[in-house]
């Protein structure tokens, strides 16, 4: 009889086939990663550039993205029109974001429009024009995004939980402050690209149908020779905000808490990871079935690991109404508290079911490739291969988890809130 294979029931090692990483290091500290797919039509290219917003002074918060937005308004021979332009007839479905450290540029297109790509992307990443005459239209842009937030409640409440949760500057927001982001020059984004763009540990991954010899030849031509600024990666620190509670004149409530865990380069991250997910993801999830389904409190609640170089943590929100928030405040920390009791078997099976889902669909798309390639570079130094995800995620199990949780606790907690009125604080909650 024919044994039918069932991806999401065999163990992950059963499906995923180990794909050769390819790496080749310019001499000026540019690192490029490859991963061949021959089966794709496709191919994805992440770039990571250090020049997120750490780097700013408290007073220009906003600047790494203002930098990235007029960065892409022309470079080269073409002006921003003509670069839009060509990009699309490529075929280019691309991306770009701020985040603490990095700045992401990223795109995803037919094999064959790979090299022009690339060739589009050395004139953004070494010679953007910056011209004078975008600057406020590329200030209007972010200014749109710094106001997308305060009129959004719940991400204005965990931007201000990740900047009082993390030591200044790692939870600064990359979206910045509008009152300092106003006053910002031509000059102020000048030095900052000049400052903070360049090959020295900038990481370009290439996932997808291409041919590495050749990649390697372009890449060299295009980034050998640019140099790196004088005086790059200063941190600037400064001060933490004090406030835990934000007040919203609104019948909602919205609760943020935070506690710290393991970082992505840390031995035991599958663990906490795999904690957080029975704690947060999917319908039998236990925040979603104790605070949601049972007792009706809240209209949402999920909590996420979110993982920097050094340092990582959990953030959970609620989103509830003003009577039912403190409720919801002692229920959701009851069930964090009560994480350090353990998880069980059968709520650990079903996490795997996702997570084998999600390493799935990974491995079918170039773009979610190279991008995690790109990741564990940066973390790890090396890139790790599906497989060795998968041979991980299968050794654990609840006994692993367990154990982790015993020495590691959900603990420290940081607490904000936003509505008519402050909540009482759970007991040892300074």
């Amino acid at each position: 009889m024919a044994v039918r294979f069932n991806r999401l029931t065999a163990p992950l090692q059963a499906y995923f086939v180990p794909s050769p990483q390819r790496t080749h290091r310019l001499a000026n500290g540019l690192v490029l990663l490859g991963e061949v797919a021959p089966s794709f039509d496709s191919v994805a290219f992440s770039f990571l550039v250090p020049s997120g917003c750490v780097y700013e002074r408290d007073e220009e918060e906003g600047l790494a993205s203002l930098t990235c937005e007029m960065v892409l308004r022309g470079a080269g021979s073409r002006d921003n029109r003509a670069l839009v332009t060509d990009l699309e007839n490529l075929g280019v479905e691309r991306s770009e974001n701020v985040g603490v450290s990095q700045v992401y540029f990223g795109g995803s297109t037919l094999a064959d429009s790979l090299p022009p790509a690339l060739e589009i992307y050395a004139d953004l990443l070494r010679r953007p024009r910056l011209p004078a005459t975008e600057l406020e239209s590329g200030k209007a842009v972010c200014l749109q995004e710094i106001r997308g937030v305060e009129d959004d409640p719940d991400q204005k409440l965990m931007s201000a939980l990740r900047r009082r949760h993390y030591p200044s500057p790692w939870g600064r927001p990359s979206h910045g402050r509008e009152e300092s982001l106003t006053p910002l020059t031509i000059k102020d984004v000048e030095r900052y690209y000049n400052s903070h763009y360049g090959p020295k540990d900038t990481i370009l991954a290439v996932a997808g149908s291409f041919d590495w010899d050749r990649l390697v030849e372009q890449v060299e031509r295009l980034f050998g020779d640019w140099k790196s600024p004088a005086a790059n990666g200063q941190v600037h620190t400064g001060a933490q905000p004090a406030d835990r509670h934000l007040p919203y004149e609104s019948g909602q409530s919205h609760i943020g808490i935070a506690f710290p865990s393991v970082s992505y380069r840390d031995p035991d991250y599958f663990q906490a990871w795999s904690a957080v997910g029975v704690l947060s993801g999917g319908g039998s999830s236990r925040l979603f079935t104790e605070v949601r389904e049972k007792r009706g409190l809240c209209y949402t609640v999920y909590a996420s690991l979110q993982t920097q170089l050094d340092r990582a943590a959990v953030f959970c929100y609620a989103g509830t109404t003003a009577e039912r928030a403190q409720e919801t405040l002692d229920v959701t920390m009851a069930e964090l508290l009560k994480l350090a009791d353990g998880v069980t078997p059968e709520e650990l099976s079903r996490l795997k079911a996702r997570i084998k889902s999600s390493l799935i669909m990974q491995q079918e798309s170039t773009a979610a490739r190279s991008s995690a390639m790109a990741r564990d570079w940066f973390h790890l130094g090396r890139v790790r291969p599906v497989s060795e995800v998968s041979a991980i995620i299968d050794a654990v199990t609840a006994e692993t988890i367990n154990d982790f949780l015993r020495r590691n606790p959900p603990r420290d907690f940081t607490i904000m809130t936003m509505g008519s009125a402050p909540l009482e604080m759970p007991h040892g909650i300074s």
